[in-house]
């Protein structure tokens, strides 16, 4: 649209439209002259065979002042240099509204009377006192189509040149977001952010990868049971809660070395009301540190070198008793052990299993409120007030975690342990129901198998259970 524009709307097309007749008839490229030089020079331009005429007057001038614009005074010219001359660029770029071809129209053009010595020379060639470049020419074509491009399609307008020439360069466009960058930032995070200039020199910070991982989980479960005097089956009321507290500090390079360290502390207690010693019982009692460090073989295999301490809080009794069955650090057991570790760690399941072909065994009773014998002292170890006593053996730790459902967790470590004349198994399994993120509903079982030491009440039975149902609140971090 604005090239057609551009050539109906060209002066020297309007120029040759109303040339002499006469000289029209001869051809058309004389009349671009015409209006500047006719009352100085006679153009007259002389045939050469069929169409072609030579200039014989001038011709120097023509060249030089009017140069690759001639096919815009030759009808049957092609405007094909439109195409690949920048100076349009204005015809073919977003319909855009300049100011120049308003300040054309609008300026007065008076010519103050010129007395130098050098003024009989320009009257006599006033195309040396005009304005008449290629550019200029150019220039007054494309103010001309655009400001009939205006008058007709002042809807297309998209853009004005103040608004380019306001939009600033890229540099200041980098600065601008920046600013709002920062701006931004310091008012979620309350931090003032001072942005870098865009022509800093970059700088790469390199921060220390912290291959240290820790977790933990903590809940505190209730259960109780009401039955009156009455009741026709008979039976007691009685309360119990557990207390657990679980903490995990994990060490992985990703490469080599993985070093896991646990912490578990659990604390149960139960009312008893036809215990005439006691009102509350101890059935969970738990002190335990473990420790795992693995050095990697093969994809799933680490040598391993595993150690664990454990104990109790607290000191617990049988029913109508006050003989102790265990306390704090009686019994203490400490057990070292070296072997191989295999991993496997799926989406919802990561299992573990430990064989330590070389394990130490200590165990210490560190008061006099505990009977030894319960936990494998003979008359002889006790006539000498020994109170530690060491094994060598073997050890085989296989334990998991599965997430059976989005809210369903069981969680199970069995430790079998032997010095090749008694053995321990020890079962621990922990079923979480998450009721929400705080509360959950918990099974815990532990089974048991000791036969180091003498049996209980008499009979002969190395199966020992303890089990506790229970609700409450729960939280994992």
């Amino acid at each position: 649209m604005l090239a057609a524009a551009f050539l109906s709307m060209s002066p020297l097309h309007s120029a040759a439209s109303m040339a002499d007749p006469v000289i029209r008839q001869t051809n058309s490229k004389a009349d671009s002259l015409r209006g500047l030089m006719g009352e100085y020079f006679v153009l007259k331009w002389v045939p050469v065979g069929g169409k072609n005429y030579v200039a014989d007057t001038i011709s120097c001038l023509y060249d030089r002042y009017l140069g690759e614009l001639e096919y815009l005074n030759d009808p049957e010219a092609t405007p094909r240099e439109i195409e690949s001359n920048s100076d349009y660029y204005k015809l073919f770029v977003p319909f855009t509204y300049y100011n120049s071809p308003m300040e054309q129209v609008s300026a007065l053009k008076t010519d103050a009377a010129d007395t130098s010595e050098n003024a009989l020379t320009r009257s006599l060639l006033p195309i040396d006192g005009h304005d008449f470049t290629t550019n200029n020419i150019s220039d007054e074509l494309i103010n001309n189509a655009l400001l009939y491009a205006y008058i007709n399609e002042p809807d297309r307008v998209k853009f004005t040149e103040n608004e380019i020439n306001e939009g600033g360069n890229y540099v200041d466009r980098i600065e601008e977001e920046q600013e709002d960058q920062a701006r931004i930032t310091s008012e979620i995070l309350n931090v003032e952010v001072v942005p870098q200039e865009v022509n800093e020199e970059a700088t790469a910070e390199i921060t220390k990868p912290n291959w240290w991982k820790f977790s933990g989980n903590g809940s505190l479960q209730m259960s109780q049971n009401y039955i009156s005097d009455n009741w026709y089956k008979g039976g007691e009321s009685n309360v119990a809660g557990i207390a657990t507290l679980q903490l995990k500090a994990l060490y992985n390079d990703n490469e080599k070395v993985m070093w896991e360290n646990t912490l578990d502390a659990k604390l149960g207690i139960a009312s008893s009301p036809s215990d005439t010693y006691h009102d509350y019982l101890v059935n969970t009692d738990l002190l335990r540190l473990y420790s795992k460090l693995g050095i990697q073989a093969a994809k799933h295999w680490y040598y391993t070198i595993a150690g664990e301490a454990k104990t109790q809080f607290m000191e617990s009794y049988g029913a109508n008793s006050n003989v102790a069955k265990a306390a704090f650090l009686a019994p203490l057991d400490v057990n070292v052990s070296l072997g191989m570790d295999y991993k496997l760690e799926k989406k919802n399941f990561k299992f573990s299993v430990m064989i330590a072909p070389i394990t130490w065994t200590m165990r210490y009773i560190g008061t006099d409120k505990v009977n030894p014998k319960n936990y494998g002292w003979t008359d002889e170890d006790i006539a000498r007030d020994k109170k530690t006593k060491h094994n060598l053996g073997s050890e085989i730790l296989p334990s998991f975690t599965w997430k059976i459902a989005e809210n369903i967790t069981w969680e199970s470590r069995l430790d079998y342990l032997t010095s090749y004349t008694w053995t321990r198994i020890n079962w621990e399994n922990t079923f979480n129901f998450a009721v929400n993120k705080y509360l959950s509903t918990k099974l815990y079982v532990h089974a048991r198998m000791d036969d180091s030491a003498e049996p209980r009440s008499g009979k002969r039975s190395d199966i020992q259970l303890n089990e506790l149902f229970s609700f409450g609140i729960n939280y994992t971090w």
